[in-house]
């Protein structure tokens, strides 16, 4: 039996998945028409981990001069002759990854810069002896590629904001033939930027760069710009006439960033995974781009390599936790009333209609509260579901993931705004210990009132969101012992305490209320802890006296028992 294919976990390289029998779902098809639809300048927005910076190496490993055709044989590209004997192989390429330039401050950025675009250069060295060049074209490469001895770029600030431009212009005098720049996440210097405080800075670097070399410049074929935000034209892409911008609502392209469930389909039958089909659909899918529906391509192939090593794994958050969610942070922190409900409406399942700004500079991220919808969409937090009569959009949220990263930030976000008032609750803490369900009772209720809750159809997930709530407001007590889900007697009490001063022990049993009942829901609660032994645990660590409570939750609301001893 022939060995599988290797899965590419965070191996972005074209060249090398294909030579060194990695798995490959073929988008060769996107060459094709990125001639077919030719325009010199395209702009392809996609959220992060959508296979942005493999296409990338794809489209420079196809377009190159030198490039090796063998790479291409079998793949879907290969199938047309005529098209690879006159575009394959027959192009310089200035290819850049912005991914990694990023810094503290503007100095530290403009160093990884010119890091970047310096190791980049370097790969033509034989410009530097050329016959076609002059002396003058000699010194203008010398100038990108200057190290010192600590290793660092030497170009200067004038140099660097030319250097897209003199390294086209070089090369295609030195091959006879247009150029193809390829410029991988393009906006990354802008989000470091806007979040360290040197963004007018990072803007002006940046249109300077791209204004000299995709405006007017002879010596380019087409460029292709990949990013998450599609910033505002007048910040940086100024009178750029020749741009196009291909965004996740566009139908063209819609299948080539993310699997469509036909290539999840074929992959999972190649790894004989198929029963797991409808974990990696509910986890993973639910992205609309264009009129395609689409996976996350990371998710599915990291989920994929675990399940082939281990057919009992369970789905992950692969996504979330390959880059900060600070946007989810800000959102929340933002949020008024009308928007918890809208999120308690999206974890629900259900769709919120909003106004989508494609362009924005990210000086207005954060000027209301719509752009911030507008910013979750482009970044993959949300994906639509059509359009109203007023051209707004139906958003919601996509999969399992990152319904689970939203309320993750949300318990978060509880957790430190809770505890911006000791005073309430430390009021909130005692009041466990001095048997008194009443207090709890209101505290806990405010508490509820304030914060976005859970609409989940699952009672268990209900019960879940109250239960970890509780513990993060009880977590406040550094001195007290707390064990969630603990086994105890003939099952696994929700929490049970240890006060060491007082040897006082105290059991905790949530339930969710079903249609509201809450007296029943707490009788319910105290039945378990009793028959259950839950405090068993408790007696047997050296508590003294044992508190038993049962808390039930409903929507926004609460009621507590105290037990009897």
């Amino acid at each position: 039996m022939p060995e599988k294919k290797k899965f590419p976990v965070g191996i972005d390289n074209f060249e090398k998945i294909i030579k060194n029998n990695f798995y490959y779902v073929d988008k060769t098809e996107m060459i094709h028409s990125l001639i077919r639809n030719w325009s010199e300048v395209n702009l392809f927005t996609r959220p992060r981990r959508f296979g942005k910076s493999l296409n990338m190496n794809m489209l420079q490993t196809f377009f190159e001069i030198g490039t090796d055709p063998i790479v291409f044989e079998g793949l879907k590209i290969s199938e047309d002759r005529e098209f690879c004997e006159k575009y394959m192989g027959h192009f310089p390429v200035i290819s850049i990854s912005l991914k990694n330039v990023e810094g503290m401050n503007f100095e530290s950025t403009c160093a990884a810069m010119k890091y970047a675009i310096g190791a980049e250069a370097l790969r033509f060295s034989f410009l530097e002896k050329s016959p076609e060049l002059s002396e003058t074209d000699k010194k203008m490469y010398k100038a990108l590629t200057m190290v010192s001895d600590t290793g660092d770029f030497q170009m200067s600030y004038s140099a660097m904001e030319k250097s897209l431009l003199t390294l086209s212009t070089l090369l295609c005098k030195y091959y006879g033939e247009k150029v193809i720049l390829l410029i991988d996440e393009y906006d990354v210097p802008l989000d470091k930027a806007f979040q360290y405080g040197y963004y007018e800075e990072m803007v002006s670097l940046i249109r300077n760069m791209f204004g000299n070399v995709l405006k007017t410049n002879s010596n380019l074929y087409f460029a292709v710009l990949t990013g998450c935000l599609r910033i505002a034209k007048e910040s940086i892409f100024t009178d750029l006439n020749n741009f196009e911008v291909l965004s996740v609502l566009d139908v063209q392209y819609d299948e080539y960033f993310g699997f469509t469930d036909t290539e999840v389909h074929d992959m999972l039958d190649y790894y004989d995974l198929s029963g797991h089909y409808k974990e990696v659909k509910e986890w993973y899918d639910g992205y609309q781009f264009g009129n395609t529906e689409v996976y996350c391509p990371w998710d599915v192939i990291c989920y994929c390599k675990k399940l082939y090593a281990d057919p009992d794994a369970k789905p992950e958050d692969y996504w979330s936790n390959t880059s900060g969610n600070v946007i989810i942070r800000r959102f929340i922190n933002r949020a008024d009333s009308q928007t918890k409900n809208d999120i308690e409406r999206l974890i629900a399942g259900e769709t919120v209609t909003k106004e989508i700004h494609q362009e924005l500079t990210y000086n207005e991220l954060d000027s209301s509260i719509e752009n911030l919808w507008s910013v979750l969409f482009t970044t993959g937090y949300l994906t639509q579901k059509g359009k109203t009569a007023e051209n707004q959009f139906c958003l919601k949220i996509p999969n399992l993931e990152v319904k689970n990263l939203f309320i993750k930030q949300i318990r978060e976000w509880f957790r430190q705004t809770s505890r911006q008032d000791g005073d309430t609750l430390n009021q909130f803490c005692n009041a466990f210990s001095e048997q008194n369900p009443e207090k709890i009772e209101e505290l806990f209720g405010n508490y509820l009132w304030n914060t976005i809750s859970i609409r989940d159809t699952a009672t268990a997930k209900k019960e879940n969101f109250y239960h970890g709530m509780l513990l993060g407001l009880l977590g406040y007590k550094d001195n007290w012992i707390i064990r969630s889900n603990a086994e105890s007697g003939t099952g696994y009490s929700d929490i049970l305490i240890e006060i060491p001063e007082s040897r006082t022990g105290i059991a905790i049993e949530v339930k969710y209320a079903e249609k509201g009942k809450m007296k029943d829901a707490c009788i319910k609660a105290l039945s378990q802890i009793e028959e259950r032994k839950y405090a068993a645990k408790l007696e047997d660590d050296g508590m003294r006296s044992v508190i038993k409570y049962g808390i039930a939750c409903y929507k926004k609301d609460c009621r507590v028992v105290l037990g009897t001893s």
